[in-house]
């Protein structure tokens, strides 16, 4: 049976992640930390990735740029459901703000946790089929893997109040019967 290992690698930090800022899908890009962080994880990774895809987010596609200069791939894969999840008008609050503002977390235009995680669900499985038999490394943000290896981990992993560093990344697997964490990794690479 063939393994289907996917990279999940989160970008390099923006202004806001600094703020504690809630970006959602807002295209903050990545500031001189960030992108000097992107750079320092892209040449920590092993070539032992077949293919790159990204969110369509600058602060994710210019961290996947990165890495496929480094893995000396020539095409990256933009996969909207690498997408943060929406946080609709609670976009650009504080982390404390949105608490007090939505304190059960339903925010106007945004995607509630149920369907963010339905995404997941939807994004692993077209993962499992795309990629089968090779190995994908997935550039994405940190409520999304947060989500991901929450599902591959059956609620073991992120442990609460446990943040996912900018340049983090965390592998699954999948091995036909389901997807499994094969490295947690929560602090940024360098």
């Amino acid at each position: 049976m063939s393994i289907t290992r996917v990279g999940l690698l989160r970008h390099g930090q923006t202004d806001w992640n600094i703020d504690f800022r809630l970006q959602g899908t807002s295209d903050i890009p990545m500031n001189a930390t960030g992108l000097a962080q992107a750079k320092a994880a892209a040449g920590a990774l092993e070539k032992a990735w077949d293919a790159v895809i990204s969110s369509p987010l600058d602060r994710a596609l210019k961290t996947a740029e990165f890495a496929a200069e480094r893995l000396e791939i020539a095409t990256i894969g933009i996969e909207p459901l690498l997408l943060e999840r929406s946080f609709g008008e609670a976009e650009g609050m504080s982390y404390d703000e949105w608490k007090k503002h939505y304190p059960d977390s339903h925010v106007p235009g945004g995607e509630s946790i149920a369907q963010l995680e339905q995404r997941c669900q939807r994004l692993l499985t077209k993962l499992a089929s795309d990629f089968y038999g090779t190995s994908v490394l997935a550039v994405s943000h940190g409520a999304l893997i947060r989500k991901l290896i929450n599902i591959a981990s059956e609620g073991q992993l992120p442990r609460e109040g446990e943040r996912l560093g900018n340049a983090s990344l965390s592998v699954l697997i999948h091995e036909g019967s389901g997807w499994k964490i094969e490295h947690y990794g929560p602090q940024t690479l360098s």
